[in-house]
């Protein structure tokens, strides 16, 4: 049984309850929030890990990107990307690797990550068929369910299938004046499958056989964007609305057989249209856990898009999204360093956090509350302790000039510290 057929049986498992309880929420509300698919815990049944527990009214998750490219295919460094992510916070890993020994990169980064991992298979189908001296669009419908079987049966918790590229958005696609196009990999690599072949996306229409697979791993199916804009020009126009269309009624489909499933959005999107895109998603979806790229709320932060995607991240967690893919300061000019990884990993982090406050979680506020009180009380051991990153924060704070009451102020107030002149009036009001 998978996780969804038990909560709908009324199985309360003691891995729901643990669920539960790092959520800070009742486990009979994580019951029905997974038998009725608002909330996905993503494992594969073959893995040992703490599951990733996605959709209101559990936290905001992040999601750090790593993986190899044709520029630069070193295993040992995205395994160390995989560990900087996780310390800093990173709840769940996509390895997106287009180069190299993609099933030794995988079957290592399972091995070692104690987070949910993600794939998204196309990339593998490609490299394959390489191998063979074909092209990806050679690739026939049994290849591409050959490479989701082989990364389920590896470990692989969730899988992103582009399974709302079908011939109808394609066509639809054609019609747009899109600036940017479509800027999925793995949505333009099926785009133009079809297209050539004239033929529909075998993930669309053989959908069941991709679940019957999901299912019997109790793998997660992420449902790709392969339109999501690439620009903010192209935000929330007619092609990205029809695929979302298609995902609400692929979600249904996932539910009627007990597959956990969510939906990933966009992507770019000016400020103004983050809330409605959420809506959106939501209605369309019937409030399935949305999984969104940023979203960069402008295209001039090349160097800065973390910052871009991370005002967007908070806006669209607080308006519904549930899980936040990181952007990195490398996002659009290089793969990303281990520095770039830690720095996507924290932005991302402060967005869900904001975001877990706007919806009233209690922990989030409990550690807000936590930090506030260590600051009042100028105890720099508990504040630099608690907040997001412990080490940067050690850094400022060890960077201080000399001096003799240096735990008693920081270097900007000095003896016009605020905090001991609101104390000395509040102590006299109070005497």
């Amino acid at each position: 049984m998978t996780r969804m057929e038990q909560a709908r049986a009324g199985i309360m498992t003691d891995e729901l309850k643990a669920a539960a309880a790092r959520e800070g929420i009742e486990p009979e509300q994580m019951l029905e929030g997974v038998a009725n698919g608002t909330i996905c815990i993503v494992k594969n049944k073959l893995r040992n890990i703490e599951p990733l527990v996605i959709g209101a009214p559990s936290r905001v998750k992040i999601n750090a990107n790593i993986g190899t490219s044709s520029s630069l295919a070193d295993i040992n460094e995205e395994l160390e990307k995989m560990h900087v992510a996780v310390k800093h916070g990173a709840n769940a890993i996509m390895d997106l690797s287009t180069s190299g020994d993609l099933e030794k990169i995988r079957n290592e980064l399972l091995k070692e990550c104690p987070v949910a991992i993600g794939t998204v298979p196309f990339y593998e189908m490609a490299l394959r068929a390489r191998r063979k001296g074909k092209s990806v669009l050679e690739i026939t419908a049994d290849d591409m369910f050959a490479v989701v079987e082989d990364h389920c049966r590896a470990g692989v918790d969730f899988l992103t299938i582009h399974c709302g590229v079908n011939r109808q958005t394609v066509k639809r696609f054609k019609e747009v004046d899109r600036l940017a196009g479509a800027t999925s990999r793995g949505g333009t690599i099926i785009m133009e499958w079809i297209h050539v072949n004239n033929a529909e996306n075998p993930f669309y229409e053989q959908y069941d056989r991709l679940l019957d697979i999901m299912a019997e791993y109790d793998v997660a199916v992420s449902l790709g964007d392969g339109f999501r804009p690439g620009a903010l020009k192209d935000a929330t126009d007619r092609v990205q609305i029809e695929e979302l269309v298609v995902l609400g009624e692929l979600v249904k489909r996932a539910r009627k057989r007990n597959v956990g499933v969510f939906v990933e959005g966009p992507g770019h999107v000016p400020l103004n249209q983050v809330v409605t895109n959420m809506q959106i998603q939501k209605t369309l979806c019937e409030n399935a856990p949305f999984y969104v790229l940023g979203p960069l709320v402008t295209d001039v932060t090349p160097g800065y898009d973390h910052i871009s995607g991370a005002i967007g991240g908070a806006v669209a967690a607080m308006a519904g999204a549930d899980f936040l893919c990181y952007v990195t300061p490398a996002e659009h000019l290089r793969l990303p360093s281990i520095d770039d990884v830690r720095e996507g990993t924290i932005a991302s982090r402060i967005a869900a956090h904001a975001a877990d406050i706007a919806r009233g979680n209690r922990k989030a506020i409990e550690w807000d509350h936590a930090i506030s009180q260590a600051k009042v009380d100028l105890d720099w051991k508990k504040v630099i302790d608690l907040c997001i990153d412990p080490d940067k924060a050690r850094r400022y704070r060890e960077s201080l000039p000399p001096s003799e009451d240096v735990e008693n102020h920081c270097s900007m107030c000095g003896e016009f510290c605020a905090i001991r002149r609101s104390k000395n009036v509040s102590t006299e009001k109070k005497n």
